[in-house]
C-alpha cells in the first residue's frame, strides 16, 4: 500500500495512533535496539517476566516461516482473527478524504498491530524490539521503561549511516529523558553515552554499572539492585548468551518496584528460554545441523566463535544465502578457517541475489576456494548432504529467507520437529 517498502519516520504512524485516540502504554516497555542479539535480549526479558507469572507481549522481527511469530502474548502467536481484527482498525484509521488517507509500509502495519493488540490485551509488561536503526523505527513512538542497545555493527548503512557513529546516533535515539539506557557491549561508540548524558537517562554499561562472571557451571550477574551468584547457564548457546542474557537483566532490575521477578523465577527463564536459528544445533543419524541467522560481519564473528568452542570430529560444510544488500564478504571473512567448503544458495524478493553473484562476491575471502552455487536453499541443502561424511556438520545460516526455508527442508526429512504453535485469541 505504500509506495516504498522502507520509508522510516514516525509522522504517519502518529497519524494513525492519534485516528485511533491510542495513549502510551500505562504498564513497564522495555525496548530494544541493535545491530545482533535483540532477539536474544527480547526473549530473556519475555522468558523471566513468563516465570514470573505474568503476562507479557512481544514483539520481533522479522519472521522465519510463519508472520504470526511477529506478535505474541505469553508465549502463544497472536492468531489470525485478532491480527485480522488489528489489521481492520489500522485500515479504518488510514482512510478518509483522497486528501487526507495515510498509506503505510509493510512494517508500520506490524508495529501497529502488535501496540493494537497488546493495548487490548491488558499485559502485565511489553517486550519492544526495534526493527531499524531506532530514532525513526516505528516501534520507537512507543515511550519506554528502560532502553536496551545490545550491540553497534554496520549493517543497513544506507539507511542509518556509513560509520559506527552515524548508526549508534540513531540506535540512541530510543534513549528518553530521564529513563535507564542499558548498553549491552563493552565497546561501544562514545556518542551513545554523550546523547544519554544529554538526556539525563541513567546509563547501565556493561563492565561498569553492570557485569557478569562465568564460573564452572553457572555464572554471576552483578548490576544496580541485583547481586546474583550461581544463576544457571542460559538455554541458549554460545558465549555471547552470558551478554545478552545480562543486558536482560539489567534492563530487569530497572522495573522496580512495578514488576521484580523472584530469583527462581529468573532461573527458570534463563534455562526455559527458547529461540530458533541462534546457533541452533540440531543432531541428526547424519551430519550435524547447526542453524545461525548471522548476516552482517559482526554476527559471523560470533558464530565463528562458538564454531570454534565446538570443535566437529569431521568437516564444517556451509550452506549460506545471504541479501544483496549485506556485506558477504565480510561475512566470509569473519569465518575465515571455519569453513571447509561453501553451498551459496539464491535469496528471493527484491534485496535478494543469486547464488553465483554471492559467489562472485566471496570468491577473494580467505578460506573460500570450495564454493558451489545453486539457484535454492533446498537443493544447497541436498548437495551438502550428499557430501558430507560420518562427524560432519553443516552450518545453514544467513538471511531470514535462507534459514526459513532450511527449517522447512529440515522438517520435511524429519530432522526438525514440526511445530504446532499455540494462537492467541483476542477477546476485545
Amino acid at each position: 500500500m505504500h509506495p516504498q517498502s522502507i520509508d522510516l519516520g514516525l509522522g504517519r504512524i502518529a497519524r494513525v495512533l492519534e485516528r485511533l485516540r491510542w495513549t502510551q502504554p500505562r504498564v513497564p516497555v522495555i525496548t530494544i535496539a541493535g545491530t545482533n542479539g535483540k532477539g536474544s535480549v527480547a526473549a530473556y526479558c519475555t522468558s523471566i517476566l513468563g516465570a514470573a507469572g505474568l503476562k507479557v507481549g512481544t514483539f520481533t522481527s522479522p519472521h522465519l516461516r510463519d508472520y504470526r511469530e511477529r506478535v505474541r502474548v505469553q508465549d502463544c502467536w497472536a492468531g489470525a482473527d485478532t491480527l485480522a481484527w488489528a489489521f481492520d482498525r489500522i485500515e479504518s484509521a488510514c482512510m478518509g478524504a483522497e486528501e487526507d488517507k495515510i498509506s503505510l509500509t509493510f512494517f508500520e502495519y506490524n508495529a501497529l498491530a502488535a501496540m493494537l493488540i497488546f493495548e487490548a490485551a491488558r499485559l502485565d509488561a511489553w517486550v519492544l524490539e526495534i526493527g531499524m536503526g531506532g530514532r525513526l523505527d516505528a516501534v520507537n513512538i512507543v515511550d519506554p521503561t528502560v532502553a536496551v542497545v545490545v550491540s553497534i555493527g554496520l549493517d543497513h548503512q544506507e539507511f542509518l549511516g556509513s560509520t559506527l557513529e552515524d548508526i549508534a546516533r540513531e540506535k540512541a535515539g530510543i534513549f528518553r529523558r530521564g529513563v535507564p539506557a542499558v548498553l549491552g557491549s563493552r565497546d561501544m561508540p562514545d556518542v551513545l553515552e554523550r546523547i544519554a548524558s544529554s538526556l539525563g537517562a541513567p546509563l547501565k554499561r556493561l563492565g561498569r554499572e553492570y557485569d557478569f562472571t562465568e564460573h564452572a557451571g553457572s555464572w554471576r550477574y552483578r548490576g544496580a539492585r541485583w547481586d546474583l551468584s550461581d544463576l544457571p547457564p542460559p538455554a541458549l548457546r554460545g558465549e555471547a548468551q552470558y551478554r545478552n542474557a545480562a543486558a536482560a537483566l539489567a534492563a530487569l532490575e530497572e522495573l522496580q518496584p512495578a514488576i521484580e521477578p523472584s530469583r527462581e523465577s529468573i532461573g527458570r527463564g534463563l534455562t526455559s528460554v527458547r529461540l530458533v536459528a541462534r546457533f541452533q544445533v540440531i543432531e541428526t543419524a547424519g551430519p550435524t545441523f547447526i542453524l545461525d541467522v548471522a548476516h552482517n560481519p559482526a554476527a559471523a564473528a560470533v558464530l565463528a566463535e562458538n564454531l570454534r568452542s565446538m570443535p566437529a570430529a569431521g568437516r564444517t560444510l556451509a550452506v549460506c544465502g545471504i541479501l544483496g544488500d549485506k556485506d558477504a564478504a565480510g561475512v566470509a571473512a569473519a569465518l575465515a578457517g571455519c569453513i571447509d567448503e561453501w553451498w551459496l544458495a539464491s535469496t528471493a524478493g527484491a534485496r535478494g541475489t543469486s547464488g553465483a553473484q554471492l559467489a562472485a562476491r566471496i570468491a577473494d575471502a580467505p578460506g573460500t576456494a570450495r564454493i558451489h552455487a545453486l539457484e535454492d536453499i533446498a537443493a544447497a541443502c541436498d548437495a551438502a548432504v550428499a557430501t558430507a561424511g560420518r562427524g560432519d556438520r553443516i552450518v545453514i545460516f544467513g538471511s531470514f529467507h535462507t534459514v526459513g526455508p532450511a527449517m522447512d527442508w529440515l522438517e520435511a526429512r524429519g530432522a526438525l520437529p514440526r511445530e504446532s504453535p499455540r494462537e492467541y485469541t483476542l477477546r476485545p
